[in-house]
């Protein structure tokens, strides 16, 4: 198993105006990054190889298989971003505001405001990601013990290049070619993502699997407690399984 930072994100730098804001101008920038790993990586792998991805992860992943850039036996997707909230919202409207928010400032510039201090965690941040305030602690003290990890907010750059990348992946025939099993993990109550964009996803992908949580599960599923985290293990377990991985 091997697991990649995203350039621009936690020990690889900062692309934003500031030290802490994440800002890319494009994704395809990162499924670029992603296809050069893979390439490499696969040269030496045995057996079948499967990608898996969380929240943004989850959609790069997803959207370098769509475009053809790479191709595992098997996906597995924790709460992929496939879309923001409010999901009410139509894209192209979301599309519009930030495309007009680049243009009127620096679009590395932080697209909203997390705290008081830049890089400062939120008081309520946990109520976002975790039930399991121990494993939500763990993240606090890396943070502490090494203060380059530290993220904030989105820049209006990311915003709207994520958005671009939404409305590819929506676009007829995309999701449908992809022919390799996919398995999707979402929490229905997620505050983060859109969940009706992932079971709309999971509705469109031919070989898809969704397995999806209540109220007791929130974004960071594989970081909840354990009956939930144990779940989550359990289904991505018998899913590779049954794949012979």
């Amino acid at each position: 198993m091997t697991a990649l930072d995203w350039r621009g994100q936690a020990g690889s730098g900062r692309l934003g105006a500031d030290a802490v804001t994440g800002h890319v101008d494009d994704f395809t920038r990162w499924t670029a990054d992603l296809t050069a790993f893979w390439e490499e990586w696969s040269i030496a792998g045995n057996g079948p190889l499967v990608l898996a991805g969380h929240s943004m992860g989850g959609h790069l992943v997803l959207r370098a298989v769509a475009d053809r850039q790479v191709r595992p036996a098997a996906l597995v997707l924790s709460a992929p971003m496939l879309g923001f909230l409010p999901d009410w919202l139509p894209l192209s409207v979301q599309r519009a505001w930030a495309g007009a928010m680049c243009r009127v400032g620096d679009p590395r510039r932080a697209a909203w405001k997390w705290s008081e201090k830049p890089g400062e965690i939120p008081r309520n941040r946990i109520e976002l990601l975790t039930h399991d305030a121990d494993r939500y602690a763990d993240e606090l003290w890396w943070r502490e013990a090494r203060p380059g990890l530290a993220m904030g907010t989105g820049s209006w750059g990311w915003v709207a290049a994520a958005l671009r990348s939404m409305n590819v992946l929506g676009r007829p025939g995309q999701l449908e070619a992809i022919d390799m099993p996919v398995l999707l993990l979402a929490a229905a109550h997620d505050r983060l993502v859109s969940f009706l964009a992932i079971r709309r996803a999971a509705a469109r992908l031919p070989k898809s699997e969704l397995v999806v949580f209540g109220p007791e599960a929130r974004h960071e599923l594989l970081r909840e407690c354990d009956a939930v985290r144990d779940k989550a293990l359990a289904m991505i377990d018998r899913f590779l399984d049954r794949l012979g991985v």
